[in-house]
């Protein structure tokens, strides 16, 4: 693994009870680390691909994790998420900025699900690796995108190897 969502979680600063939503959760390593961290919150694991669903179901049972859940959507819509408006504090967006064919409408879709001063943490690749990237976003592009939206650069994070981590506050 090229980065470590424990640390990054940690440089976030989610709090117990935090409502969280993992965008592109992936196979969750984010959403199942994360749920761990807020044990009166909820975490909102949301993936497109139907199989990946499964995989996190199950990581999230084998942590004896219980307040995570998966949701088959599309967070390249404005209400694709299937959340309802300003009711999440925090969203991850791990390694996805750079798989998106719509990130404006993705951008829209964070700010519609955050509520008034929520937070993003954005972890993507800082170079396009070996296996390709089909839309590779440079950080700079990706911080100027956010701010673009109305967010609030708050502060880099180190996100280790071959990526860059930014934590943005929705004004």
């Amino acid at each position: 693994m090229f980065t470590d969502p424990v640390k990054n979680l940690k440089a976030f600063g989610l709090r117990e009870s935090d409502i969280v939503a993992d965008l592109g959760a992936g196979t969750g390593f984010y959403a199942v680390e994360a749920a761990k961290m807020v044990p009166q919150g909820k975490v909102y694991a949301i993936e497109l691909h139907r199989e990946y669903i499964e995989t996190i179901k199950d990581k999230a049972r084998t942590a004896k994790v219980k307040n995570l859940e998966c949701l088959w959507a599309d967070i390249e819509k404005v209400g694709g998420t299937k959340l309802g408006n300003g009711i999440v504090d925090a969203v991850i967006a791990s390694n996805v900025l750079s798989q998106l064919e719509d990130k404006d409408k993705f951008l829209d879709e964070v700010k519609r699900i955050l509520k008034p001063s929520g937070r993003v943490l954005l972890v993507d690749w800082s170079d396009s690796p070996t296996f390709g990237i089909a839309h590779f976003v440079p950080k700079s592009k990706a911080r100027e995108m956010f701010e673009a939206k109305g967010f609030i650069h708050d502060r880099d994070i180190d996100a280790h190897h071959h990526h860059y981590g930014m934590i943005f506050i929705k004004s």
